[in-house]
């Protein structure tokens, strides 16, 4: 296309003119984006998306003096790996750039890493950006940025957003306090007339990107570490933030976010075993326990009461508290079952939930000590932020991560855990940025998150069929290096038994949707809008936790919910379609579609607000076969109706919503 001055403008623009644009991605696009590496990525390529200053010296000028070396790699599932090495012969700097193309999806992607193979420590190297790179079209196009923000415990997080950028304007995004998906989201996606680009982050750490319009010269972007200025030791390298980019044409931004969805599936999502997760559904009990401080006989308790009702539980969750804490569940860095109420360790426990058909979720969070810790007593080395209420585990010491590794894993082993969960509750930046002296700013942090992903990578390697949750207070850490080795079993903190959540927890699914297939989420069963509350909160991973020592649940209704979870869940890994738009308002309603089109079925979902004096909706339906029949059925009432493809994508699908609030759950599929 025009706006990236590809060689092969001409030929996409007849090829996309004659290609409709289906969910799938086209050839015109996967003909783009390989155009668009070789100019940049490829060995042999002279623009490069990447940018640094070294000794007062912008990377530009100095790579092309360099000596380089290429290589080139079939890693097979429709992948290639083009390697470009360059040496400063002065200094040992050696900058490698790693990029992997996809021959089945138009993106592309690639890593920086710096190493110093010198005997001496570098000059400066400052204003590292992982992607450095000019949209200049040759016209002056309107630039629409779609993005999302990060979670942040509240309502809006997820609330997607959409920004004209208007000629001689800046907008900067960055995350608060190291977490990489905290109150911003590391994900955009850029919009031109026919076309655009998304942009993928991938940092678990202090990540910040600008896009910059001026005025007859495109958008400049910049994304990388927010602070780098630092000299680099004899033998030591770090790098940069992992760059996805997705090239997708049209004027459809919501197919361009489907298209990211079918990529996340494909070529992200972690396969343990060599398969794709399943939906997930489970119990905790760890929040009707003071402190969350539970037992083996607890656990064991809450179990019966769920068999003896014929709940069927894909997984027990053991979350926070099972460890020495003397006040409550934050006290970490003990890392071992607190003797009294674990006797028998959690094998006890996991142990019990196997001889039930049932697997096992631990809770952890190795990246967090506190003052009265075993950590904090016998390793006080490796703790950064000393004197605070919590220290961090500084990952980047090679050996606290060693310990790390090698504790969890004969945990994992000796306690019998099927998934682990991995929490992180406090704030890094400070600690990272305390530890740097000033010719030093951005070590702490790069070497730390080096550390955390090599550990994620050490635990897979040993337990290949295990998953991994990628819990931070919520869904503050679900950046792309970490939902490709985990996936958010809790995609925020905001829930809990108060029916007022629900409303935020609508937005949460609508929000994430468009950038993260699978994930979970936690609601309480009470009393008061069961239905409207557990409907809010689904998700492909799932739980619906009660407190069961108290008499007087409505059985029949929880099971009904759970089985309906069960009718579902599968769908939720389909396209994503927003079916009204984003609101919170109590006068509103909100929907949204779930779509499968290789299997001919769906799902949609709608929620009449409080205060709605709307009673009914049409819903207009996306990606359907139009000249397929579809039988319809809304799941509380069971009799399905049968309409044409064509009919519901046109007219719509009529829904009727009684209560205020409430919900309601349709599901169709194609007649064969």
């Amino acid at each position: 296309m025009s706006r990236f001055h590809l060689a092969m403008a001409a030929i996409i623009a007849v090829m996309f003119s004659s290609l409709a644009l289906g969910t799938a991605p086209n050839a015109a696009e996967n003909a783009e984006a390989s155009q668009w590496a070789a100019q940049h990525l490829d060995p042999a390529g002279k623009i490069l998306p990447f940018s640094f200053v070294f000794d007062g010296k912008p990377s530009a000028d100095l790579l092309a003096t360099w000596e380089k070396k290429t290589g080139k790699q079939d890693l097979g599932n429709n992948r290639t790996r083009r390697t470009s090495i360059r040496t400063d012969p002065k200094t040992g700097l050696v900058v490698r750039c790693v990029a992997v193309e996809y021959s089945d999806f138009p993106v592309v992607e690639w890593t920086v890493y710096l190493k110093n193979s010198g005997q001496k420590d570098t000059p400066i190297l400052e204003r590292i950006q992982g992607l450095d790179l000019q949209l200049k079209p040759d016209k002056d196009p309107d630039f629409t940025l779609h993005y999302h923000r990060g979670d942040f415990d509240f309502a809006e997080s997820y609330r997607p957003f959409e920004q004209v950028l208007f000629p001689n304007t800046t907008q900067v995004f960055s995350p608060v306090g190291g977490k990489p998906t905290s109150a911003a989201y590391p994900y955009f996606n850029l919009q031109e007339p026919d076309g655009g680009l998304i942009l993928a982050v991938g940092w678990p750490g202090q990540w910040a990107t600008a896009f910059e319009r001026r005025q007859g010269q495109g958008v400049h972007i910049r994304a990388g570490q927010e602070l780098t200025h630092l000299r680099l030791q004899p033998g030591e390298e770090i790098r940069t933030p992992l760059i996805a980019l997705l090239f997708w044409q049209g004027t459809d931004s919501v197919r361009a976010q489907n298209l990211w969805r079918r990529w996340m599936l494909a070529h992200n999502l972690p396969r343990p075993g060599g398969k794709l997760p399943p939906p997930i559904y489970a119990f905790c009990d760890g929040g009707f326990f003071p402190g969350m401080k539970t037992n083996e006989a607890g656990e064991k308790e809450f179990i019966d009461a769920l068999l003896r009702e014929g709940i069927k539980l894909d997984y027990w969750w053991i979350d926070a508290g099972w460890y020495p804490c003397d006040k409550s569940w934050g006290e970490t860095g003990t890392w071992e079952p607190d003797p009294v109420r674990y006797p028998h360790g959690l094998k006890a426990v996991s142990d019990y939930v196997h001889g039930k058909g049932m697997k096992l979720i631990v809770w952890c969070e190795p990246e967090r000590a506190t003052e009265r810790s075993w950590l904090a007593e016998n390793r006080p080395e490796w703790l950064l932020g000393r004197g605070g209420d919590s220290m961090l585990v500084n990952l980047g010491n090679p050996q606290a991560r060693e310990w790390v590794t090698n504790h969890f894993d004969k945990l994992i082993t000796g306690q019998g855990i099927d998934l682990y969960r991995q929490d992180f509750n406090m704030d890094p930046l400070d600690s990272w940025r305390k530890n740097d002296p000033p010719d030093r700013q951005g070590v702490t942090e790069n070497l730390h998150v080096q550390g955390y992903l090599a550990y994620w990578d050490e635990l897979r390697r040993r337990h290949p069929d295990m998953l991994i949750d990628s819990c931070a207070s919520g869904g503050r850490r679900n950046d792309l290096e970490t939902l490709r080795r985990a996936v958010p079993l809790l995609r925020s903190d905001y829930q809990g038994p108060d029916p007022a959540l629900a409303l935020g927890n609508q937005g949460h699914t609508y929000g994430l949707s468009s950038w993260v297939p699978y994930y979970g989420q936690g609601v309480y069963y009470t009393a008061q809008q069961p239905v409207y509350c557990a409907r809010s909160y689904l998700s492909p991973a799932y739980a619906l936790v009660m407190d069961l020592r108290k008499p007087g649940w409505d059985w029949d209704l929880y099971r009904r919910l759970a089985g309906q979870w069960r009718q579902v869940a599968d769908r939720m890994l389909g396209d994503f379609y927003p079916l009204t738009p984003y609101s919170l308002e109590s006068n509103d309603w909100i929907a949204w579609q779930f779509d499968r089109p290789e299997q001919g079925d769906g799902m949609i979902q709608a929620f009449r607000h409080d205060k709605s004096a709307e009673a009914s909706l049409s819903l207009r339906l996306h990606g359907l076969d139009t000249a397929a029949q579809y039988r319809v059925t809304d799941i509380d009432v069971g009799t399905p109706k049968t309409m044409s493809g064509k009919e519901l994508e046109e007219k719509g699908l009529a829904v009727e919503i009684k209560d205020q609030p409430g919900a309601v759950i349709w599901t169709y599929s194609k007649v064969k």
